[in-house]
């Protein structure tokens, strides 16, 4: 049922004293959504090719199969017909603030060729919008500062895209690759060698005693069965 009121609150379906709907912009104290559109076809569709329904999720823990990265959504590519309707469905699985945000949109139906979804803390919201016929490739991000650079980052293709965007998780390389250089100190080099020293000799050790080792196993394993057997 709250999610319910939430949705509504954001389509402009009902009021609140907290939302506000101004200028293609609907905000309350949960997130915002920018652009939506359900019906207003780009002037080169004369039609609503495919109605696809997505569901995104946004968040750190999705940045866990990617090396070095923070943030990221759970897919980081998607691909439609041209004149697709695409039903989003936003959630954001952390409690700080994610975006979603499409640009490259023909900027006489989407303001600012933008499309944009935003979650200050966990929740979801649901908005639509119309792709034009044109094959491309659309950048699919979260603008918080360093977000999209900690790894929140994907692409949106119609009719299989015009090619890769740079650095998309997983699908291209990025522009620049992070380093992660040791500091070598005469610290770290010498707890290095220590470290290294110290598995030699412990190798050393077990191979040398190997037979000792094995003979003091097979008496102890001999003494837990006989203690068996007697109880």
């Amino acid at each position: 049922m709250k999610t319910l009121i939430i949705g509504l609150l954001m389509l402009g379906v009902i009021e609140s004293a907290s939302a506000m709907s101004h200028g293609g912009m609907l905000m309350d104290e949960k997130g915002m959504i920018m652009n939506a559109n359900s019906d207003n076809l780009p002037r080169d569709c004369t039609k609503i090719s495919e109605n696809v329904d997505i569901t995104i999720h946004a968040g750190q823990k999705h940045a866990l199969k990617f090396t070095g990265l923070m943030f990221a959504f759970d897919q980081q590519e998607w691909d439609v017909k041209p004149c697709a309707k695409i039903n989003i469905t936003f959630i954001n699985d952390d409690q700080i603030r994610h975006q979603l945000m499409i640009h490259g949109l023909p900027g006489y139906l989407y303001p600012e060729g933008m499309f944009h979804l935003e979650l200050y803390g966990e929740g979801q919201l649901q908005a639509s919008l119309i792709m034009p016929s044109q094959k491309k490739t659309y950048l699919v991000h979260c603008e918080v500062p360093q977000h999209m650079e900690k790894g929140m980052k994907a692409q949106l293709k119609v009719d299989g895209g015009d090619g890769d965007l740079p650095s998309i998780p997983g699908i291209s390389e990025p522009v620049r690759a992070d380093v992660y250089p040791v500091d070598w100190t005469r610290l770290s080099m010498a707890v290095l060698l220590l470290c290294v020293l110290a598995g030699c000799a412990i190798t050393y050790f077990v191979m040398i005693n190997a037979q000792g080792i094995n003979n003091k196993a097979q008496k102890t394993l001999a003494k837990l069965n006989s203690k068996r057997k007697a109880e």
